[in-house]
């Protein structure tokens, strides 16, 4: 039986990892006229009588299992390529002989895979309604501090080791504290408004603006009854927000509970958890596991919005032809071509897979563009009166909605919670 898949790049991160790196197989490059770079693997399972493949081109990863009672004999790369997708055009793929092409490939799978989060912490009070006025908020009161309470711990940041989210540990550039937590094995990091640095002169607060603005997700805890405007916040990066109010119940006196709302640019896809009807918690506990797992996902899908989009496939196109290239070069000398040299890295260029050459070093330098790269998106900003950025109903897909709906045996980090 043929089982072909496409798979969103979240769903194939770790196919490669469990499933061929470990056993044996081949993995095979070629460039298509049209395509460009191609990286192919293929591993036997034997005990299931069947060849698990793995095509990685510019624009997507495509996988698929394919018994062997297909073939007559065994099928060549070429012929596996096209049963996954038949605009492959190249007569022929050349053999990987690096033995340390796993760790190459497997960077390059998961280069959309992180263990770390950083949200933003806005602070509205009744009657504020502009950028200005939220980011000026200097005074934390006491229930804005219980809320803090519930996403995570306070912490110095001088001297911190955990993962800080580009704020300063040595200097107090940043500010003195944070808010930092652990949840399913990720560390995730909060830019809190009013703990970052306040500026006397500046009434845009660009020392916050700085944080909170590259962020992708921010949470927004209000206040009174003033609403929250999706457009306030003019961020290139900002996607989606998720509100916290504070209410007391009058049912139950002294008894307290918060409201949940979530907004989001509309080429923001479905996430999940689903927000209760009505959307209040009155339980700490309950309301920090939906938090964390709302922010995560809601980031994880902010991803496949638009302009985040193509710049994943830049950053994928670029890796990838790194990749191709340095797998081609390794495989050469491997074989004694006298015509192709390698320089070794330098010590102190080295990563953790020591001697794996220059895609580590593409690989490390791409990731760092794409992280500064959000200004050339070519996103205009908002007018308060025509926001890119409209409210909408918390939508939950009725399966995993961050692409990779299809890979039912795999799980990653990167899909929902």
């Amino acid at each position: 039986m043929t089982k072909v898949r496409y798979a969103g790049v979240d769903g194939m991160s770790f196919m490669f990892y469990n499933h061929c790196s470990q056993q044996y197989h081949h993995s095979f490059i070629a460039v298509d006229p049209s395509l460009g770079p191609l990286v192919l693997s293929v591993c036997l399972e034997e005990e299931e009588n069947k060849l698990r493949v793995i095509l990685r081109m510019k624009e997507c990863s495509l996988h698929g299992t394919f018994s062997l009672s297909l073939f007559t004999n065994m099928p060549s790369a070429v012929e596996l390529a096209k049963r996954l997708c038949d605009k492959v055009t190249v007569p022929k793929f050349d053999v990987v002989s690096y033995l340390k092409a796993p760790v190459l490939i497997t960077a390059f799978d998961e280069h959309r895979v992180s263990s770390n989060f950083k949200f933003g912490v806005l602070y509205q009070k009744e009657g504020q309604f502009t950028e200005e006025d939220i980011l000026s908020n200097n005074e934390e009161s006491e229930k804005f501090r219980d809320f803090l309470s519930i996403l995570g711990d306070t912490i110095q940041l001088q001297g911190f080791t955990g993962f800080r989210g580009g704020l300063d540990v040595c200097h107090g550039q940043t500010g003195n504290e944070a808010v930092f937590t652990s949840f399913n094995g990720r560390e995730i990091i909060f830019h809190v408004a009013t703990k970052l640095p306040y500026t006397e002169a500046d009434p845009q607060q660009l020392q916050r603006k700085r944080h909170i603005g590259n962020d992708i997700v921010a949470l927004v805890y209000q206040e009174g009854q003033t609403p929250f405007l999706c457009d306030v916040i003019k961020s290139h990066f900002l996607h989606c927000f998720v509100v916290v109010r504070r209410v007391q119940r009058e049912q139950e006196a002294g008894g307290v509970a918060y409201q949940v709302s979530v907004t989001a640019r509309e080429d923001v896809p479905p996430f999940g958890p689903v927000i209760p009807d009505p959307p209040l918690f009155t339980d700490s506990l309950q309301l920090r596991e939906f938090l964390l797992a709302k922010l995560i996902n809601a980031e994880i899908s902010c991803y496949k919005a638009e302009q985040f989009n193509r710049l994943e496939l830049r950053t994928r196109s670029s890796l990838l032809e790194s990749l191709h290239n340095e797998l081609f070069t390794r495989s050469r000398c491997m074989m004694g071509d006298p015509s192709v040299a390698v320089a070794p890295p330098s010590e102190s260029t080295r990563g953790p897979s020591e001697g794996s050459g220059g895609f580590i070093e593409n690989f490390k330098r791409a990731i760092r563009v794409r992280s500064h790269s959000f200004e050339t998106l070519g996103v205009p900003r908002k007018n308060a009166g025509n926001s890119s950025q409209k409210p909408k109903v918390d939508k939950d897909a009725e399966s995993d909605s961050s692409g990779t709906t299809e890979l039912k045996d795999q799980a990653s980090p990167q899909e929902e919670i």
